[in-house]
């Protein structure tokens, strides 16, 4: 029997040990953090867990397995990872355990299609998913969701999986691939997780590791490093942006030249989801899991993810958005970059990125309104370009933009740093903002 060390009991982590414990296998498990929650957790599952090991103990958990599968929060030179190295161990990702026993299952495996990119991955993902139940599949989104691909294979009434797939579940894999798979685009993100923006890039090229001549290669022509990438794969090779294969011609949506839709009839025109809608049609049609006329009804009829550019209200000629998601700088400039007049919230943990960026768009930017962690450097970024305003919990931070912003003004919260400084996670933060917005303005 093969024992497996488990690091990491948040959700991931927690999948991994029940599906490793169903097919037979000894699992360890170990985690940073000695909190009730994680005590809780253990006894839940029914397994013994080492809390907060110092780095001897984990070097006798990790000599004591045959391979470690560190949760996807475990960041690239964190010591189980450095000790695994040292002696020998393999790091297993999610994908790999999830991708080798759905392809041994009897029959073979069922479909599956992946996006990774440093934005746009969950809408992309719930897109390419909407459009594949037009075709009347039954489909999950899985990965790096609420549903670790791990767990999602286990059910046994889906027909396909469209997997999102974040840098932290692509660095370790040796099997993984699917159907067909994206690259949407790359910037600086997760400094604090990899070790450097090479380690980064090198874990998305691994999308395409795998791919052979039957799977299909999806990738951005405005990004010639990751066309470069696609083209050094086996896969067959499919394009989406400005004079690509799925492009925009004479105000609709083309595939290979062939109209899908008209562009006004899409369920928002922002440039990013053009480009997002373009790659998950190329997704869905490419991989023969879906045709034009069910890429064109998902698309018309598609309900993006809370917290992306999500309108809330219009108070008094002012327009409030949220986009609690964009955690990175290049994130929140797609979204400043949609309006004409934005009064910008932003701030909180930086992921260790270069937050000057957000100083490009000051064309579209009437005033900022800089929050937790992130004051000082936000304050910085934009002194002597835009007046800032501090506050230091989120009502402030409404009130602050309410007093500057008029009939015209868009008021966007999208920080380009992460939430952790106040709040768990960012759609807590996107829901406190939406609650103080209709508190603070009385609607």
């Amino acid at each position: 029997m093969s024992t497996a060390l488990v690091h990491g009991l948040a959700i991931t982590g927690t999948s991994v040990i029940r599906a490793l414990r169903n097919r037979g296998y000894d699992v360890m498990c170990s985690d940073d953090r000695n909190t009730e929650d994680n005590r809780a957790t253990a006894d839940q599952l029914g397994v013994k867990v080492h809390l907060a090991p110092t780095d001897s103990e984990l070097r006798g958990l990790v000599d004591g397995c045959d391979f470690v599968v560190p949760a996807p929060g475990v960041r690239e030179l964190h010591p189980v990872r450095m000790i695994a190295a040292e002696l020998g161990k393999s790091c297993v990702s999610e994908l790999d355990l999830a991708y080798e026993w759905e392809s041994a299952r009897a029959g073979g495996g069922r479909p599956m299609v992946a996006v990774t990119g440093t934005d746009g991955k969950t809408t992309t993902t719930s897109l390419t998913a909407h459009i594949i139940r037009e075709a009347g599949l039954k489909v999950i989104e899985a990965g790096n969701t609420d549903v670790p691909l791990v767990e999602a294979i286990d059910d046994h009434d889906i027909d396909a999986f469209v997997v999102e797939c974040s840098s932290f579940r692509l660095a370790n894999i040796n099997k993984f691939r699917t159907k067909a798979s994206t690259w949407l685009n790359f910037s600086p993100d997760h400094l604090d997780w990899h070790s450097s923006l090479d380690t980064y890039r090198g874990a998305k090229e691994r999308i395409w590791a795998n791919a052979t001549a039957e799977d299909v290669a999806v990738y951005p022509v405005g990004s010639q490093s990751i066309a470069d990438v696609a083209k050094r794969s086996e896969a067959r090779k499919v394009s989406f942006g400005i004079y690509a294969d799925y492009t925009v011609s004479g105000g609709a949506l083309t595939a290979h030249g062939t109209p899908i839709m008209s562009v006004a009839t899409m369920w928002r025109t922002l440039p990013h989801d053009i480009d997002n809608s373009l790659a998950a049609a190329a997704l869905a049609i490419e991989s023969g899991l879906a045709t034009a006329e069910h890429a064109e009804q998902g698309i018309a009829t598609f309900v993006p993810p809370h917290h992306r550019i999500e309108f809330i209200n219009e108070i008094d000629g002012v327009r409030w958005y949220d986009d609690s998601k964009a955690t990175t700088p290049h994130a929140a400039r797609a979204a400043i970059r949609s309006f004409h007049s934005v009064v910008l919230i932003a701030g909180g943990r930086n992921k260790d990125l270069d937050l000057s960026e957000l100083a490009l768009e000051k064309d579209h930017i009437k005033a900022v309104v800089a929050t937790g962690e992130g004051i000082d450097a936000i304050t910085a970024v934009f002194a002597g370009v835009k007046p800032v305003y501090p506050a230091h919990s989120m009502t402030e931070a409404v009130r602050a933009a309410a007093s500057v912003a008029t009939a015209g003004d868009t008021v966007l919260l999208s920080p380009a740093c992460t939430s952790f400084d106040w709040y768990r996670n960012y759609n807590e933060r996107g829901d406190d903002f939406v609650r103080c917005v209709r508190e603070v303005l009385g609607s």
